[in-house]
């Protein structure tokens, strides 16, 4: 399935659920990941993230099963992290 993760966290864990979400999936904006996951997975990077988050955090998850209905539109540069710093 293909995910798309966004976050609002306290500025002492933006690190590390950056850090882990990077393990899973592309850093594409800052506090946005997304790509192709499998779902035990997803299941797994989530449950390492609710040990990393406390109750005034939260994260979404949006999942598409089936990615041919998908489509992504760039207004702009279109940005990848990765990219950019390495």
């Amino acid at each position: 399935m293909f995910v798309i993760i966004t976050y609002d966290v306290g500025e002492k864990r933006v690190g590390k659920v950056c850090k882990k979400l990077r393990e899973y999936l592309d850093w594409t904006q800052n506090s946005v990941f997304e790509g192709q996951i499998q779902k035990g997975k997803l299941t797994k990077c989530l449950s390492e993230l609710k040990k990393i988050l406390t109750e005034e955090d939260s994260i979404y998850i949006y999942r598409i099963e089936n990615p041919n209905h998908l489509r992504k539109d760039v207004i702009g540069q279109n940005r990848s992290f990765d990219r950019i710093f390495l």
